[in-house]
């Protein structure tokens, strides 16, 4: 059952603009959902360009009280039977030096729930947190007690940080790769590729690259080279094709 309740290479992109934020995405097995933030008046609300306060379009509201949910209707863990962590990215769209703080705070009301690194250890829950977009490298590194991590950029992985502290390297797919799936995958790209998943995997972190083509012959490819996350808006579309790839 652990092995089939997600789908471990499965990231809802900007989940927050589909019909029906996290449910959509739950209905369909993912294990890392994507949410942008702004700080607006000490509430986190929930959009890709600097929104107007809505009551029901928090951080809060939207994600991580139905996540608080869901881990207490599984003993702990967002899908029923499975050992996965769900990851939450949250990407900070406003001063991140006044918006972690507030991120912060909030997440202590869902620490039950949350991964968390403490001393030097890791202890993952039935959600790990995430930060991604305005990073507060500075601040979190020297936290001894912390309820989130940080997305590394991944064109940097030359100068890395901690795995307790960055989980997770990504990247646009442009900067990476020129192919979009028409015509046979270039060698020199696809060994560029699995040069730099290699490393990432040696830093025991996982990969993603955002703003990849929507179709299954580049997510093929991405799967092949050992890329841990396919990032996608088509949530059934990449659903379908991840589960015949099981098949």
């Amino acid at each position: 059952m652990a092995q089939d309740c997600c789908l471990k290479n499965a990231h809802s992109h900007n989940d927050y603009k589909q019909q029906h934020p996290l449910t959509d995405a739950l209905k369909n097995k993912f294990i890392s959902i994507e949410a942008d933030i702004f700080l607006i008046n000490d509430q986190l609300i929930i959009s890709h360009t600097y929104p107007l306060f809505k009551k029901h379009n928090t951080l809060e509201y939207l994600y991580l009280k139905p996540l608080l949910d869901s881990c207490d209707k599984h003993n702990g863990k967002v899908y029923e039977g499975c050992n996965e962590s769900l990851t939450l990215l949250i990407e900070i769209k406003s001063d991140k030096e006044k918006t972690y703080p507030v991120l912060k705070k909030l997440l202590e009301k869902y620490q039950s729930i949350l991964s968390k690194y403490e001393n030097g250890t890791v202890i993952f829950k039935g959600v790990t947190v995430i930060i991604t977009g305005k990073k507060p490298y500075s601040i979190m590194e020297n936290e001894q007690i912390r309820l989130a991590f940080i997305d590394e950029d991944l064109l940097q992985i030359d100068k890395p940080y901690n795995k307790s502290l960055c989980p997770l390297a990504s990247t646009k797919y442009a900067n990476v790769l020129k192919w979009k799936g028409k015509g046979k995958f270039p060698n020199d790209e696809k060994n560029k590729l699995i040069s730099l998943t290699a490393e990432v995997h040696l830093q025991g972190k996982k990969m993603r690259l955002w703003a990849s083509p929507e179709n299954k012959y580049v997510w093929s490819e991405l799967l092949n080279c050992g890329v841990d996350l396919i990032n996608t808006n088509e949530l059934e579309k990449l659903h379908l094709f991840l589960t015949e790839e099981k098949k």
